[in-house]
């Protein structure tokens, strides 16, 4: 969530920690702030954007080159200056991304041993606790600044990526990470650190991921890591594939509008494996996998957010295609329940960053409960839960700056069917006609959203009636369901618009009584063997006096009528069909948020990777 850069170059570090934070401005913050080294250390703070700590730094003149810098998401502690990063402890300084769960009890310790706190933050006990086993205050003096911190991430428990610079010690940046992410980037004119790979690429593309419980000295000279033991060892230095153009705006107003118009490309890159393929081989998943999928009996998704609706989606895929049970979970709520493990089931987790703190617990709880078929589908091939499940599906919808989820999303649901037919395959539900058929359909899926696309101009003027309301509802039958609740997240995340989704079913078990002219419904309506039961739905709500803006397919008998209006869509794509549906929606939530001006790409309250429970 939070932002965490830091450096140590040969030249001024200022440029650098001042672009780093600019480019982490989309993972969601509420203040900015950085250390410098340069004959003692000096701290500048800034409430609110990148911007406005980039006029405090000029107007201080600040310069030197080592020195870390950090955007803040509040989660202890107000909004406030006082409670912005970085917190320092005489001339030591930190920079913090994660929760630290016993600071409270630290606290309290670090008070009796005479340290004072001037924010509300379990940071500033990061940087107490260092400053005492430096000074021996806790066991014997340490050595330097890097004994320090390994001694003192020994104290925390939670999750974090840490970022130290001291004035008794100029020259060196020490790091630490768990459970948090956190790379370096080796350069031929220094060496850097973020916690996030797109603020490395200014001045590198040779990163060296993190692993948990790692602490690393960063000096002129170069790098030294030890593991969670205190053991010294070398970790890979991997080429990102990442380019900076890539997390630039180009010709569009806002990420989101980028992400949405990149989704063709997205998909394209990420079904590359079928452009010629006749059938599909299950080692797009792993070396593992034709032997795994075999003996997998059942499947469990686990995900948060957006990436858990596409699991929802996947769950009719799988059950009516592959013919095996397949259950959904959040992922916040099956790490904290008692369930019952199936040594056959296949667990696939789902996530965009790959470092969804809340998913990444639950596949660990998964595997302590004695899973051993584990999937990740994911966007970011380096991060830790690929580097923790038996298989892996890259999705290659390329970096994703806006906070409202849009092509991880579609690129997840292209996943998930693959992963669909290879299960049927190897369970003999999967005739030979019937997959060269899907195949075909994912071959055209681009296209098919290319098409979607075209309808924006139509879907700006329904967003001119949503603009003034106050609540949506969002209806969906069977798999087009998950795409009604996702509609609704992308209305209430960027627009503030109250939205809520049901299976249209539910409508006279409750829901019904919110209806009047006052209540926009929504309306996803797939020319399929559930359109005349939604029909009677929409009937319902017509009825009441309720407005209809329904999503028909064009082959579809929907039509517009009083109190309904219908947008066709440009062609009717079976079982695929969520793919497209959920692109409209995309539009109408982008287009809803600009009527009525808000931040589309930095939503209030919410932030784009949520590394902290």
């Amino acid at each position: 969530m939070c932002g965490v850069v830091g450096a140590v170059s040969d030249n001024d570090s200022i440029p650098f920690l001042l672009e780093g934070l600019a480019t982490l401005e989309y993972r969601g913050y509420d203040s900015a702030g950085l250390a410098i080294l340069n004959n003692g250390l000096h701290r500048a703070r800034a409430m609110g954007r990148v911007a406005e700590l980039v006029d405090k730094v000029a107007a201080e003149g600040l310069r030197g080159r080592v020195g870390i810098a950090h955007t803040r998401w509040a989660t202890h502690g107000v909004p406030a200056e006082r409670n912005a990063h970085p917190h320092v402890s005489g001339g030591l300084a930190v920079v913090h991304n994660g929760i630290i769960e016993n600071y409270e009890a630290l606290r309290d310790q670090l008070r009796e041993l005479g340290y004072t706190f001037s924010s509300d933050t379990d940071t500033e006990t990061i940087a107490h606790l260092i400053q005492a086993c430096l000074k021996g205050q806790i066991g014997d003096p340490a050595e330097d600044l890097f004994s320090a911190v390994q001694r003192a991430v020994g104290y925390l428990d939670g999750a974090f990526a840490l970022a130290v610079i001291s004035e008794d010690e100029s020259e060196c940046l020490v790091i630490a990470r768990e459970g948090s992410p956190l790379m370096l980037g080796i350069a031929d004119e220094g060496y850097y650190a973020a916690s996030d790979a797109s603020a490395l690429l200014s001045v590198t593309k040779r990163m060296v991921y993190l692993e948990n419980g790692d602490v690393a000295q960063l000096t002129p000279d170069g790098v030294t890591i030890a593991d969670l033991s205190g053991r010294l060892v070398e970790r890979d230095i991997v080429i990102s594939n990442l380019s900076a153009n890539a997390v630039e705006l180009g010709e569009f107003d806002h990420y989101m509008q980028k992400e949405i118009f990149e989704q063709p490309q997205a998909l394209s890159n990420t079904l590359e494996m079928l452009s010629g393929a006749g059938q599909l081989q299950p080692g797009i998943f792993g070396a593992e996998a034709e032997t795994i999928f075999q003996h997998v009996d059942s499947v469990l998704i686990i995900a948060c957010g957006t990436s858990s609706y596409a699991g929802m989606t996947a769950k009719y895929w799988i059950e009516q295609v592959a013919g095996i049970p397949c259950n959904v979970e959040i992922a916040s709520e099956y790490r904290y329940r008692q369930s019952v493990a199936n040594p056959r089931q296949l667990v696939v987790v789902i996530s965009q960053s790959g470092e969804t703190a809340d998913t990444l617990a639950a596949l660990h709880y998964a595997k302590e409960k004695g899973h051993t078929y584990t999937l990740a589908i994911c966007n970011v091939p380096e991060s830790a839960i690929v580097r923790e499940t038996a298989l892996r599906f890259i999705t290659r919808a390329g970096p994703e700056i806006g906070v409202a989820s849009t092509k991880a999303f579609t690129t997840q649901l292209s996943a998930l069917f693959l992963l669909t037919l290879l299960l049927a395959k190897i369970k003999s539900n999967l005739p030979q006609e019937d997959e060269k058929a899907y195949l075909d359909e994912l071959r055209h899926l681009p296209v098919a959203v290319e098409k979607v696309l075209a309808l924006e101009p139509n879907i700006k003027i329904w967003a001119q009636y949503f603009a003034n309301k106050q609540h949506a509802l969002f209806l969906g039958r069977g798999r087009h369901y998950p795409i009604a609740q996702e509609g609704a997240l992308k209305l209430k995340e960027i627009s503030y618009i109250h939205a809520e989704a049901y299976p249209a079913g539910e409508l006279k078990h409750g829901p019904l009584a919110l209806v009047d002219q006052e209540m926009p419904v929504v309306v996803i309506a797939p020319n399929d063997e559930l359109l005349e039961k939604l029909k009677s739905n929409m009937q319902e709500v017509s009825a009441r006096g309720g407005q209809l803006y329904v999503f028909a397919d064009g082959d579809s008998s929907v039509k517009n009528s009083a109190g309904m209006q219908v947008m066709q869509m440009p062609e009717h794509y079976g079982l695929l069909s969520p793919v497209l549906h959920v692109v409209a929606l995309q539009l109408l939530a982008y287009h809803v948020a600009l009527v009525k001006g808000t931040d589309v790409d930095k939503p209030r309250n919410l932030a784009k990777s949520v590394t902290v429970e």
